[in-house]
């Protein structure tokens, strides 16, 4: 019998398991069950949180809803963080979680979690590609995880699972694979953003890490100041900041909700 609970981030929702004892052994099947919404709990992601061993005050480990383990998860550490901290181990409001990413730092608000990410890395721009027959250009940039990114008029006339799919598996970010996001901008520091999440193999409601990106290359296209404000489909609006040397970034930061929706026990 495992004790859960189910948490939402923006539109991304998570099962999360307090397993600092390693008593839970996790396998891609029982994480894929977990997470299937017809026949388990339902979710865009599983995580675990583990004692960290590397100074850290917890270890965050992330599966995608297929069972795959993912490096990290952007509104999934930002649910992690608000887990966390009603474990009442501490009083500290800002708690530093390993991740296979590299150490994130959360600070707990009333309302909203904060997270200060690792530095991205792999910028590229204007990305010549065919996605089903016709050329487009793409940006790309880690943020955890890997992201591409379109830049379109009209977000609602997409078809995001057809070409999302054919970005996510496209041989120019093979072997990996990418997650692919359609960015469509409001106003200079307003974006409205759709997400194909790698793993899901679908659309998700929002996407922490493909916030963050959206916003950074928004900035390496318009030159903008921060904060930028990102409309997700879920229909929640979040806030990226950063600090940025040349075309470095550092420090940061994505904040938005974080709540639990309710908890249980499940057989597995």
């Amino acid at each position: 019998m495992l004790k859960f609970t189910k948490m939402d981030g923006a539109g991304n929702d998570f099962v999360i398991i307090d397993n600092r004892d390693l008593n839970v052994s996790l396998d891609k099947d029982i994480v894929a069950k977990l997470c299937d919404r017809h026949r388990g709990i339902g979710a865009d992601g599983f995580m675990a949180v583990e004692s960290s061993q590397e100074n850290g005050d917890y270890r965050m480990r992330y599966y995608n809803s297929d069972g795959n383990e993912a490096e990290m998860c952007g509104n999934g550490a930002r649910c992690f963080a608000r887990f966390v901290y009603n474990l009442k181990d501490h009083e500290n409001k800002t708690i530093r979680i390993e991740t296979v990413a590299g150490m994130v730092t959360a600070e707990i608000f009333e309302n909203d979690v904060q997270i200060m990410l690792s530095n991205p890395f792999d910028l590229k721009l204007n990305i010549p590609v065919e996605i089903n027959g016709q050329p487009e250009l793409i940006h790309f940039i880690n943020t955890g995880v890997p992201h591409a990114i379109m830049v379109v008029d009209e977000l609602g006339t997409i078809n995001i699972k057809k070409i999302g799919s054919a970005i996510r598996h496209h041989e120019v970010f093979a072997p990996e694979g990418t997650n692919a996001n359609f960015q469509k901008n409001d106003s200079l520091n307003t974006l409205s953003i759709r997400t194909y999440e790698r793993g899901v193999e679908d659309e998700t409601l929002a996407c922490g890490t493909g916030i963050v990106a959206n916003a950074l290359i928004h900035d390496q296209l318009n030159d903008i100041s921060p904060p930028v404000f990102i409309n997700v489909q879920g229909g929640d609006t979040l806030k990226v900041c950063w600090e940025k040397e040349n075309d470095s970034y550092k420090n940061v930061t994505l904040t938005g909700p974080a709540e639990i929706v309710f908890e249980g026990k499940i057989n597995v």
